[in-house]
């Protein structure tokens, strides 16, 4: 430092106000103390370490203003007041710094490092020459500082500046809630400190009032107070309960600092001191102890969260290996059907030629073995074509031709292919016509006709004697119970509904039994009625009625009762289906 215009340097004395303590100790300690506890916590944090120089750079300055006010020799007036300036604009920067790193989670590029430094570096260059400090006012008890000041001005208000702008931008662009609230709250906190301390300190250099900056300094405990929120809320910094920690830990050093500057005879402060200090330890405390019940309940629901989370992942894993496993077995099938048709068809062809006497007479003898044949050998093609539709349908492979149709007309068309195999059991087999002529329904007339066909068949050959009824009515909707390989999101239709029912006085269904009637490879206990079945036929039924957007069901009142089967399909049409023009 060049002290040369700086004659006759020797002792001063100011009048030292008691709040001059209570601003610089306990702001200092505040900003160590959490400076420090985040630095323990979190030392390979780059922010963490940003903010200890903070905490640190905060107190030096503290420590180096208080050295101002209260020593007596200008020579170490002179010597602290040529740095001090360097301290703020140290810190000022800092603050920035931490508050893009803070929000943005990642350090700013080499080129803003370069520009900040080359400015830094500028001021710092001045610093032991005269545009600095000039000379020392004895009167005041003050140094007088040269040029250099402006530039220190316009430092602090760009850095200020700077700083407002990326933090408004931040909390207007960030569109997450959580982040908008860490970047309201973390504003609020940084432009607090550093508008009070850069702010006091610029209006105190231009006014030569310093002791509007004392008033300053009180903005490091409203920026560490909000870093303790963030901590506590948001768990900044990766701490959990370092938040509630080290704001018990300030309050109770911001009200026990109040000793500083009460004389210890004045018994009245000192106890009312001391009381406010314990219930401010005692409040601290249980603070503490209800954020670790928080801070516990969220890990405890945390881990929860997480072992639920591992769970859906392991489900969904194991159900792709289902999916998977399911559509080998999709293709195993279609691939066998296929394989198994080439095998029956030529044969049904040459036994029929057998049967007719296309080589020749046969006897009663022979014709009866050859239908026996004949007759497993449609029993093998009819299941070959059940696991093609099944197939065929699970996959989605097997396209329907959607257009408007009457269902009286195709159930017209099943009653006159049934009636014969009807009339040769001795059945009374009835269509009842529907009173009013029905809508047109939107449907594949091929698959509907074989899903009547299927239950009428099935009606014939499970009724030893007696009758079977096929008809049709509009009607609403009917209540439906879920059954065994429904769809859990399947509900029961709403609106109006063509219900279609066939019903018989056959060998009927143990309750117990019907639930599972529509499952693959399930069938009705056929045993005492010698009638095989392959147990898709009402799978591939159901699958067929599904498909218009409608529902099937059995009902029966027991074994011997006979039984009911209902199809209901909606009128209006359904989101799915493309009818053709």
């Amino acid at each position: 430092m060049d002290y040369n215009l700086v004659t006759n340097l020797k002792t001063c004395y100011v009048d030292i106000s008691p709040l001059l303590y209570y601003s610089h100790i306990p702001t200092a300690i505040v900003a160590l103390i959490i400076g420090f506890f985040v630095f323990w916590k979190d030392s390979r944090s780059l922010i963490s370490n940003i903010l200890l120089f903070i905490a640190v750079g905060f107190a030096l300055w503290s420590a180096s203003d208080l050295v101002i006010w209260i020593n007596p020799d200008s020579s170490k007036i002179m010597f602290l007041w040529s740095w001090i300036n360097l301290l703020e604009m140290l810190i000022s920067v800092a603050t920035l710094y931490f508050s893009y790193v803070f929000l943005e989670e990642k350090d700013v590029s080499f080129k803003f490092k370069l520009f900040f430094g080359i400015l830094l570096a500028t001021f710092i260059m001045f610093i032991p020459t005269r545009l600095n400090l000039v000379a020392f006012n004895y009167d005041n008890c003050e140094s007088v500082q040269g040029l250099l000041i402006n530039y220190y001005h316009i430092l602090e208000a760009f850095f200020s500046v700077w700083l407002l702008v990326y933090l408004i931008r931040k909390m207007w662009t960030v569109k997450k809630i959580d982040e908008r609230k860490k970047a309201v709250y973390l504003s609020l906190g940084v432009t607090s400190f550093l508008f009070s301390f850069s702010g006091t300190n610029i209006i105190s250099s231009i006014t030569t009032r310093w002791e509007l900056l004392q008033y300053g300094l009180f903005g490091m405990v409203v920026f560490m107070g909000f870093l303790a929120y963030l901590i506590v809320k948001f768990k900044a910094f990766h701490i959990k309960m370092l938040g509630a920690q080290a704001l018990v830990v300030a309050i109770v050093s911001l009200v026990g600092a109040q000793y500083f500057f009460t004389p210890f005879t004045d018994v009245t402060n000192i106890i009312l001191i001391s009381v406010t200090v314990f219930a401010a330890a005692v409040l601290g405390i249980w603070l503490v102890k209800s954020v670790k019940m928080e801070v516990e309940r969220k890990e405890q629901l945390q881990r929860m969260s997480d072992s639920l989370a591992f769970a859906n992942d392991k489900l969904r894993v194991n159900n792709t290996k289902l999916e998977k496993i399911d559509a080998t077995k999709t293709d195993f099938i279609n691939i066998a059907s296929h394989q198994l048709h080439k095998v029956p068809t030529p044969i049904k062809g040459y036994l029929s030629l057998l049967l007719e006497g296309s080589y020749g007479k046969i006897s009663a003898e022979q014709r009866r073995v050859l239908e026996n044949i004949n007759f497993a050998n449609n029993r093998q093609i009819s299941l070959v074509d059940d696991l093609l539709n099944v197939s065929r349908m699970e996959s989605g492979k097997i396209k329907l031709d959607f257009e408007k149709e009457h269902l009286e007309t195709i159930c017209q068309e099943a009653y006159e292919a049934l009636a014969p195999a009807a009339k040769e059991k001795g059945l009374k087999f009835s269509w009842v016509h529907p009173k009013k002529a029905l809508p047109k329904l939107i449907m594949d007339k091929g698959k509907i006709f074989e899903a009547i066909f299927n239950f009428v068949d099935n009606a014939i050959k499970y009724t030893p004697k007696g009758k079977v009824d096929l008809q049709v009515e509009l009607d609403a909707a009917s209540h439906y119970e879920k059954q065994i390989g429904d769809d859990d999101q399947k509900e029961a239709l709403t609106g109006p509904v063509v219900r279609l029912t066939i019903v018989d006085t056959g060998a009927g269904i143990a309750k117990e039994n019907i639930p599972y009637l529509f499952v693959k490879f399930s069938r009705r206990d056929t045993a005492k009625l010698n009638i095989e079945g392959t147990g898709l036929g009402l799978y591939v039924v159901k699958l067929m009625i599904e498909a218009h957007g409608g529902r099937t069901w059995a009902e029966s009142e027991g074994e011997g009762k006979g039984s009911k089967f209902i199809i209901e399909i909606p009128v209006e049409q359904p989101e799915h289906v493309s009818v053709k023009k």
